[in-house]
């Protein structure tokens, strides 16, 4: 079981960067594959970035490929999302997650965050 709660969401400028963390309880995160996924109003939830546990591979979204970054710090049992060159279409609900098995933590983690709010404006 793991818990996860997001912060570092808000309201930016099209240009501006912010960086995401989600923090995990529970003393196997590092056994965790983690992930972000993001949700826009009228919009289906999509994949955005994920890290797995054994190799530390990274995963993304071609949408956001070269400008975001994600990264874990398995001491401090949090996952980080560096999100630069923001642009109004970055403009979600960002979901952390998370799974043991890093085949689906693209497509259907079984663990969630509650989500943060990413605007970004023109």
């Amino acid at each position: 079981q793991v818990q996860l709660v997001e912060s570092g969401g808000g309201l930016v400028q099209a240009g501006a960067s912010l960086r995401l963390s989600c923090a995990a309880s529970g003393r196997t995160f590092s056994r965790y594959a983690m992930g972000w996924f993001r949700q826009a109003p009228g919009k289906e939830r999509e994949f955005v970035a994920a890290v797995t546990w054994i190799t530390y591979s990274t995963y993304y979204a071609d949408s956001v490929k070269g400008r975001f970054t994600i990264s874990r710090d398995n001491a401090k049992n949090t996952v980080y999302l560096q999100m630069n060159s923001l642009k109004p279409e970055d403009t979600a609900v960002y979901y952390c997650a998370a799974d043991p098995e890093y085949r689906v933590i693209r497509s259907t983690p079984g663990y969630w965050g509650q989500g943060t709010q990413v605007t970004v404006s023109s």
